[in-house]
């Protein structure tokens, strides 16, 4: 049975936040990170320490080597030097998840570790992926582009080897480039945009102004907001292109375009900004050239999978042990890394002495069931392979509201209301299990 966010029990809540302090209880794994010529080159030596058995325990313990492969790549620095990512984002969320791993899976007989590995390019990439795997990760974390999680598909293709992309956020891979042996943790653009425009639309800020930057990536936003503005009954009144002032005066940065619309734009509740290196989005609307309004999108009131300031559902415990083991908070990346390694945990754990290929299909089944601090279950999504997820609607501070809605109801599968976020499964152009044929695992 599939409950609403919304309408959870308290006495649940509590039991979650519970279970989650219980899950706490690390056993002292270490992590070595690969810096300098050696992460670049793709190096796969990198292994978190074996714990130490518990106290009581006899027997040797079956390794589990989870791989966390990063694609090293140049980002445009941010208009806020505190949106750049420190050196192990995403590593440090895997390493939490880790934790929890050993944690229970000494009294299964496993014994979990991480093996990480960077590459400058997507050949590195996948020449770092084929030493993981051949030195015994079957289970990767793909910190990486969607043109590089495809070429480390194509790699695994007929390997006991899954992937779980903790990073892209592009439609295309959970549609018509969507692989069996491809997992993602992190939503795409669609669902993203969905979750923020159905709370728009909730509290009636229906006119939107949409600014976007000109990258790729910013016209892909841009798109995944204007086809949620469609599904969910809001108006874009205007549409306006920030350009880009590379060099220009740090004190230019950030002022809205003027309209180039023939008609004047009508009055707008919303500034969606689509700017997802943070170039300019940061700067809106203290800048001027448009009104005083609330700004959401890439910034601002923006849909995200965590918030520093999340509380609910035994959030705090797990905000608290990250601070404490890491010296700074969790963010997005972490977060993402940290459900990809109880993910493989859970799966491992329900399928003890199994086979990898046993383990796959479980992942791929309902019968995964996760609890990661967002008050429900949750599962990947059988025909696409997306983890199905509610989204934290937040500012830079706190969440104001999860995602789905309610009121918006969808025809597949009715009693899953994150399944109105993204694309359903009569929309989507991707069949897992046609798929899984052509590229076991």
């Amino acid at each position: 049975m599939h409950h609403s966010i919304h309408d959870r029990p308290k006495n649940s809540w509590r039991r979650l936040a519970c279970q989650a302090a219980a899950a706490s209880v690390y056993v002292a794994v270490g992590l070595s990170i690969f810096a300098g010529s050696r992460a670049e080159a793709g190096d796969a030596r990198a292994e978190a320490a074996p714990a130490a058995p518990l106290p009581g325990m006899s027997g040797e313990l079956r390794p589990v080597r989870i791989g966390y492969l990063r694609e090293a790549v140049e980002r445009p620095a941010p208009a806020s030097r505190l949106d750049m990512e420190p050196r192990d984002a995403g590593i440090a969320g895997a390493r939490q998840g880790l934790g929890e791993n050993n944690a229970g899976g000494q009294f299964m007989g496993h014994l979990y570790s991480l093996g990480v590995a960077n590459g400058i390019s997507s050949e590195k990439a996948v020449a770092a992926l084929e030493k993981l795997y051949q030195s015994g990760h079957n289970y990767i974390i793909a910190d990486a582009s969607a043109e590089t999680l495809l070429k480390l598909s194509d790699y695994a293709r007929g390997k006991d080897i899954m992937l779980f992309n903790v990073r892209a956020t592009d439609v295309s891979l959970r549609q018509e480039d969507c692989r069996s042996n491809v997992m993602h943790i992190v939503p795409d653009r669609y669902m993203l945009a969905d979750a923020l425009a159905q709370y728009l639309v909730k509290m009636d800020w229906k006119n939107w102004l949409l600014v976007h930057g000109s990258m790729p990536d910013d016209l892909a936003y841009l798109e995944a907001v204007q086809r949620a503005a469609g599904r969910f009954g809001a108006n874009v009144v205007d549409v306006r292109e920030y350009q880009d002032i590379s060099g220009g005066r740090r004190d230019d940065v950030g002022t809205i375009p003027p309209s180039t619309s023939s008609k004047d734009a009508a009055d707008y509740d919303v500034i969606v900004v689509a700017d997802e290196a943070q170039l300019f989005g940061p700067q809106i609307p203290y800048r001027g050239g448009a009104k005083p309004r609330v700004v959401a999108g890439t910034t601002g009131l923006v849909a995200t999978t965590w918030s520093r300031g999340h509380e609910k559902w035994g959030a705090t415990q797990a905000n608290n042990n990250f601070e404490k083991d890491n010296r700074r908070l969790m963010l997005p990346i972490d977060y993402q890394a940290y459900v990809a390694t109880r993910a493989i945990g859970e799966a491992v754990t329900r399928n003890a002495n199994a086979d990898f290929k046993t383990v796959a299909k479980f992942i791929h089944s309902d019968k995964l069931q996760l609890a990661p601090f967002k008050g429900i279950k949750q599962q990947f999504r059988p025909w696409d392979g997306q983890f199905r997820q509610p989204i934290l609607i937040a500012t830079e501070k706190v969440p104001v509201s999860v995602s789905p809605q309610r009121g918006f109801p969808h025809a597949s599968h009715p009693e899953i209301e994150v399944d109105t976020l993204g694309i359903d499964e009569p929309e989507s152009k991707c069949r897992m299990e046609t798929t899984a044929a052509a590229a076991p695992g």
